[in-house]
């Protein structure tokens, strides 16, 4: 990683550290004192040896022991308040990354969402970041506490001797360079144990939430075998970490010993020429060997700040994707609308492949509009670009004379409600469930709309009734039960437009019987757009349009359209035989 994206990581991280220098400030100063207290140790050991065990000075008998004491509280005193701060800032800004990061995803459109997959996010909010923690309150407390207590000793073991002293720093740069190197090669493999870590959560995201497919299919072993072999190659990854920290250390070691037998037969020397101390050449010992414990920490430090660098890259990553879809400068609040929605020569594209070509369309107020054609034809992309989910590539879709680029999505889409194949209910209460993104209801309110939706029975019959958990996805209910939950959910939220996505297609025929009578209570007085492949659910349909390879072929009444015997008699004569 070169030194520029480097410093550009850390300026996008101080950007969150910022608010927390104060708290930064004192557990610097606690690390002052801490390497303070270490440096006064090492200066100790010459009156311990000189004072109290060769001249047997009974007065620094008491002294020593006493400095010793109390050098060791306010030690412990210091590392407490240094530990307990710089820890409690670095969850904070930990938790103001993850929250910015959750917002993020929030702004980011329905097409990176279809992209990417739920394990690989999971990860980037979870893993990744508790990466950067770690990187933050382990290894940015443990690298200022170091060059701290580096710095005091170091003025320790000058002050005793000098010449012995920068002999004995000399061996530093030969310590330090292997740390860089191994940083080096820690932050390659930790990025790569990152992204396997996301394309495991991708596998077991995936395939918990297919369970049923699984063993429906008898593929118990295969997904096993599959999941061992990604797992496998996790554990590659991850021992070579390992293998990287495990040779650091020893590495730092050889070099601290061998300039430490260097010092001690030119220190031995110079004891025996009469020119030190046995005093002052232990106490600038002491401080020489304490110097090396910072330098080997300092390599274990680098290690997680390279894992911690590889995971705010991946993470700002993720900050850096432009969402498709934003509010224009000066985008208006579109207050409550009549229903009216045009679209003037729309056409849509993904990459290079054309769903849409130069659709035009006005649907008036009120209009239960029906759209029927092919997989594939385009039918759904057509709704999705009414609530900006997308954006046309070319034409403009109106709602009330009003484009909707230019007015803000929350707005719009307070205007729309939808009721889809794929109900999405969340592991929470039935109340939490049907009023999900509003607020003021009155327990009148949710159930005059449990009675439209012919819910209220078998939600009064669930053993904490509103209260009840439904499970993930709504496990614990019948598919017909979700789907009637979920216009419970579209009539509380009371939009002028409303669309149907195959609401009903995957319905036993007792609950699409119930279904279609909630769907009559709620498309009334709507600007309704039903997209069906079963002819029978469209035939009252005030108009129905054939949606053919993005075009629309037909449009006109039930009546009309069997008349003309075009793609929908086609299609409705395929029903007739079916059911014949």
């Amino acid at each position: 990683m070169k030194l520029r994206h480097i410093a550009q990581i850390y300026r996008r991280l101080f950007k969150y550290v910022k608010p927390y220098i104060g708290q930064l400030v004192i557990s610097s100063l606690a690390m002052i004192g801490v390497a303070g207290s270490t440096a006064a140790i090492a200066l100790l050991m010459k009156n311990v040896l000189d004072d109290v065990f060769i001249t047997q000075d009974r007065r620094m008998l008491v002294i020593v022991p006493a400095a010793i004491i109390i050098i060791y509280l306010m030690k412990g005193i210091f590392r407490y308040v240094r530990t307990y701060v710089m820890n409690a800032a670095g969850i904070r800004i930990i938790r103001d990354i993850r929250n910015d990061l959750y917002r993020h995803l929030h702004r980011l459109s329905m097409a990176y969402f279809t992209e990417t997959p739920t394990g690989i996010l999971m990860s980037r909010v979870t893993y990744d970041v508790s990466m950067i923690q770690s990187a933050i309150t382990d290894a940015l407390t443990g690298a200022v506490r170091d060059v701290f207590t580096l710095v005091a000793l170091a003025g320790v073991v000058l002050y005793r001797n000098p010449t012995l002293g920068a002999i004995g720093l000399i061996g530093f740069p030969f310590a330090i360079y292997p740390m860089f190197r191994f940083g080096s090669i820690m932050k390659e493999a930790s990025r790569r144990s990152q992204e396997q870590m996301g394309d495991l959560n991708k596998l077991m995201q995936e395939r918990i939430s297919g369970m049923g497919l699984v063993k429906a299919s008898g593929a118990e072993e295969f997904e096993l075998e599959r999941f061992e072999e990604e797992n496998e190659g996790l554990v590659v990854t991850f021992l070579k970490v390992q293998k990287v920290r495990a040779l650091s250390q020893p590495v730092m070691e050889f070099v601290g010993a061998a300039s430490a037998a260097l010092i001690i037969w030119m220190g031995g020397t110079m004891v025996m020429n009469g020119s030190m101390t046995v005093g002052e050449f232990f106490s600038f010992l002491t401080a020489l060997i304490l110097m090396y414990e910072p330098v080997k920490h300092m390599n274990s430090v680098n290690n997680v700040m390279q894992q911690g660098l590889a995971a705010a890259e991946r993470v700002f990553e993720l900050f850096d994707i432009t969402p498709d879809i934003q509010d224009t400068p000066g985008a208006i609040d579109l207050g409550r609308v009549e229903g009216l929605i045009e679209f003037d020569h729309v056409s849509f594209r993904y990459g290079e492949e054309w769903i849409l070509k130069d659709i035009n369309l006005r649907i008036e107020p009120g209009t239960k509009l029906a759209i029927v054609g092919t997989s594939g034809g385009g039918k759904t992309t057509m709704v999705n670009l009414i609530p900006r989910f997308f954006d046309v590539k070319e034409g403009k879709i109106s709602v009330d004379g009003h484009d909707v680029r230019d007015v803000t999505q929350k707005s719009l889409r307070n205007q729309i409600s939808i009721v889809s194949q794929e109900v999405v209910l969340f592991n929470e209460s039935v109340r939490n469930n049907i009023c999900y993104g509003m607020d003021g209801l009155t327990e009148n309110d949710i159930n005059r709309a449990l009675v439209a939706a012919y819910a209220s029975d078998f939600v009064q019959s669930m053993p904490e009734g509103l209260e009840t958990i439904i499970g993930e996805r709504g496990t614990m209910l019948s598919g017909g039960q979700r789907q009637r939950l979920s216009i419970t959910r579209a009539i509380l939220k009371d939009s002028p437009v409303l669309i149907l996505d195959e609401a009903t297609s995957s319905l036993d025929t007792e609950s699409e019987h119930l279904v279609s009578r909630a769907l009559d209570n709620l498309v009334v007085g709507r600007t309704t757009l039903i997209i069906a492949h079963r002819i029978s659910t469209v035939r009252n349909a005030d108009r129905i349009l054939v949606v053919t390879d993005g075009k629309i072929t037909e449009s006109g009444k039930h009546a009309e359209l069997i008349e003309r015997g075009g793609e929908y008699a086609r299609l409705y004569s395929l029903l007739v035989e079916d059911v014949g």
